[in-house]
């Protein structure tokens, strides 16, 4: 990631926009800022949230409150507690994400 061209500035999450995005079953609700080709996310997931796609874009993803259960096309499975992260790269192992307790994470791609 190279970060240019983005001068100081401070978010106020509560502000932004909240859009939903269904999954096979659950919600997740995005509040989304973008900063040049940097796009940035604080998203919650509901309790019973099963993300309805693999994923093969890259993520540096920090896990604020709650659970989430990660699983990888090989078929290892991980999963974030609250202070925990993960990073993946832009086309490397494809992932989706489950909440069975719902979550909220701070995602960076």
């Amino acid at each position: 990631m190279n970060i240019t061209n983005i001068p100081f500035g401070t978010t106020d999450w509560s502000a932004v926009v909240r859009t939903e995005h269904p999954g096979i079953t659950g919600k997740a609700f995005w509040r989304t800022q973008q900063f040049g080709g940097i796009r940035v996310r604080m998203v919650e997931y509901t309790a019973g949230y099963v993300s309805d796609h693999w994923c093969s874009k890259g993520h540096i993803l920090l896990c604020l409150e709650g659970e989430l259960h990660t699983e990888l096309d090989d078929g290892r499975q991980h999963v974030l507690l609250p202070g925990m992260s993960y990073q993946v790269a832009d086309g490397a192992e494809a992932h989706r994400s489950t909440a069975p307790n719902g979550a909220k994470l701070f995602i960076v791609d």
